[in-house]
């Protein structure tokens, strides 16, 4: 059993962006950004709860115009195939551009970090959806605190944090429960943007890009290598699996997705755009022509521009406003 500890509200409410030099480090090189520049207020490296010796964290972003005692917050879930990347990503390139957007129209932003499902490391894809809905859990229960709405939660993320934003969005607070003290707090999800993020593991044809007779799963260990929940293998397919969740109650959810995409195939997009119509559930795509994974060019410009995918992102989480 893997001991979990919740942490204190109280925490910083602001540290240096350049954090100690590494050794080693080239003279001169330049650090990438590690935390937003908004000008508002913000408080960063919030543990949000403890999983054995490894602290998770949050930082949170506060709007800059509009601000209400209690804003709407978004939660950002990093991609890099829930075995790699981090929350940093939300103060870099494209992500930046979204986020700057959003807290100057009145939300709150919160990239989190969560474990991540490396080999032999006993934690799989649902531990990582259990942790970014204990973050948001935390949010909740000290929303007092952070001055935030609890009930104005939204999501956004990329590749494997757009799974996990699928997953946030169109589960139930209650399911997927994580830390005890977190379990029964309360949340509403509004909507959420999923950037080429995948729908459905049980259907293996969908990671099939070009529909080759010897495709192997590709994600089966970071499904299965888990110490908690359940341990039979369909089970476990289908318990990350967002499309198994999505009813006519769900919320709004725009996935965009790029139709020369190999390593997430559009076909997720068209799949759960046609469960999503058959069930009466909001769901929008928005296909990109000529884009591989991250928005990669592939053989020609994409289109639309990535100037444009960034503003119907944020367009859309402002409409649900």
């Amino acid at each position: 059993m893997i001991a979990v500890a919740l942490f204190a509200a109280a925490v910083p409410s602001e540290v240096s962006a350049q954090g100690p030099s590494r050794q080693g480090k080239a003279a001169g090189a330049t650090e990438r950004p590690r935390y937003l520049e908004t000008g508002g207020d913000r408080k960063l490296e919030v543990v949000y709860k403890s999983v054995g010796r490894k602290d998770l964290k949050l930082d949170l972003y506060y709007p800059t115009s509009k601000r209400s005692e209690e804003c709407p917050v978004v939660v950002f879930t990093h991609g890099g195939g829930w075995a790699a990347g981090n929350r940093y990503k939300a103060a870099r390139g494209s992500f930046a551009l979204v986020f700057q957007r959003l807290i100057k129209k009145g939300f709150a932003v919160a990239p989190v970090s969560y474990r991540l499902a490396k080999k032999n490391s006993g934690v799989a894809i649902r531990d990582c959806v259990i942790d970014c809905k204990d973050a948001i859990r935390y949010l909740a229960k000290h929303s007092e605190t952070f001055q935030i709405d609890p009930n104005r939660v939204f999501v956004m993320g990329d590749s494997a944090g757009g799974h996990i934003a699928q997953m946030l969005l169109l589960t139930s607070p209650e399911q997927l429960p994580g830390e005890v003290p977190l379990a029964k707090t309360h949340y509403r999800m509004v909507a959420g943007v999923s950037w080429y993020g995948p729908c459905d593991f049980e259907n293996l044809d969908l990671f099939n890009h070009d529909d080759r007779a010897d495709f192997r799963d590709r994600f089966a260990a970071r499904i299965l290598n888990s110490n908690s929940g359940p341990t039979e293998k369909l089970v476990r397919y289908r318990e990350v699996s967002p499309i198994n969740y999505i009813n006519e109650d769900s919320p709004p959810l725009l996935m965009i997705q790029g139709d020369k995409d190999t390593t997430i195939p559009v076909k997720h997009a068209y799949y759960m755009k046609k469960k999503a119509d058959a069930v009466g559930a909001p769901i929008e795509i928005m296909i990109i022509k000529n884009s591989g994974h991250n928005w990669r060019r592939v053989d020609a410009d994409i289109d639309p521009s990535r100037e444009t995918i960034i503003e119907r992102t944020v367009q859309f989480l402002v409409d649900q406003l």
